[in-house]
């Protein structure tokens, strides 16, 4: 057992050299490649885990790499002619979001087929790879997602569960004002940034990224997501199609141009639809087993697909996946625990939120091989 349990660490500790870089006092002040934050530890990581201060080094923002630059200005806004609407109708759209504009519904009258449609033709690619079956494969699972994001459907209610997305244009009750400190992307004075739009668009540094890459402050003007159709719309296509290291884009996974790495199968994380609830909402939702915001996602997923008559692919949940950031944050931690010889367990125990005693026995037992 104990010599089984040593090659594992070192599996872990070879993996974590392959896929993370030293930084900060730990390699001499070096700073992290891309604009990665430092973790306390001397790894490179864009996740809060690398980010959060005081213990983050340098670069301490939770943003990850730097936006790219914004796209040239789109074209004027179109009528409903082209794009998407040679696999979307409008008669499609409505019968998707049956109940959208519901009198009970805070977002009824917002959410319209002509916003849509002007929306994704500042996206090119969105929906637009692989044959007629795949595009409106890539529909439905951002419909499927986008739905969960803004559902006023409950199990009994009139049609189904799975009629009632877009509902909501706002989060109901926000926890929090979601300003994380950033020197990229500062929180305006008596902004918030809550979840808004069909994504439900959270925390400054998505609102200034988001903003940056479609030509809106959205930094400065946060409300514009709930209040512009279009550029509600575009916040939700953008989150859809753009890569935030260590994840990838759902537009890359759902058309099969993700691959996963031998770290990624390890984890659970295999090709499907799964992955893009993993890359939302992993954190919360992945990796424990059933869940029923992960059963309803995927719910609304099967309704559109079967509406487009296209097949939904397998591995549909991530029920048994571990989320993106908990994977390098694990190896994170097994590496500076296995150098440190427990001298910060209990930064180590806040670090990985686990029960500290059941984490290190195994991790004792190994150490006293030496």
């Amino acid at each position: 057992m104990k010599t089984l349990l040593l090659l594992l660490l070192n599996f872990l500790f070879l993996l974590s050299f392959s896929s993370a870089e030293q930084c900060g006092r730990q390699a001499g002040g070096a700073l992290c490649p891309n604009n990665l934050c430092c973790s306390e530890y001397g790894w490179c990581g864009s996740t809060e885990a690398y980010c959060a201060l005081p213990g983050c080094q340098s670069q301490c923002t939770p943003s990850g790499p730097p936006p790219p630059p914004p796209p040239p200005p789109g074209p004027p806004p179109p009528d409903p002619t082209g794009g998407l609407t040679d696999i979307i109708t409008t008669s499609q759209f409505d019968d998707m979001l049956k109940h959208r504009n519901d009198a009970a519904c805070p977002a009824r009258g917002f959410y319209t087929y002509d916003a849509f449609i002007t929306a994704a033709k500042y996206f090119p690619s969105f929906c637009n790879n692989g044959d007629t079956a795949a595009r409106k494969k890539e529909l439905s699972a951002f419909f499927g997602q986008t739905s969960h994001e803004t559902t006023g459907g409950w199990p009994t209610a009139p049609d189904g569960p799975y009629a009632w997305g877009y509902c909501f244009k706002e989060e109901v009750s926000p926890s929090s004002d979601y300003c994380s400190p950033s020197g990229t992307w500062p929180c305006a004075p008596g902004k918030r940034y809550y979840g808004r739009g069909p994504m439900q668009l959270s925390w400054n540094y998505n609102y200034g990224q988001c903003g940056a890459a479609i030509g809106e402050d959205l930094l400065n003007n946060p409300d514009l997501v709930s209040n512009d159709p279009v550029i509600s719309f575009k916040t939700a296509i953008w989150f859809w199609m753009t890569p935030q290291s260590p994840k990838p884009s759902c537009h890359a996974v759902i058309n099969g141009q993700w691959q996963p790495s031998p770290a990624d199968i390890a984890a659970g994380r295999v090709p499907g639809y799964g992955v893009t609830t993993d890359i939302i909402n992993g954190g919360l939702e992945c990796g424990h087993g059933p869940d029923p915001r992960v059963i309803d996602r995927i719910g609304f997923y099967q309704r559109y697909c079967g509406i487009f008559g296209v097949n939904t692919g397998d591995n549909l949940d991530c029920f048994n996946q571990r989320p993106f950031a908990s994977f390098k944050s694990f190896l994170d931690a097994a590496i500076h625990l296995f150098l440190m010889h427990y001298k910060t367990r209990f930064k180590i125990e806040a670090y990985l939120n686990v029960n500290y005693r059941n984490f290190t026995n195994i991790f004792t037992e190994i150490l006293d091989l030496n």
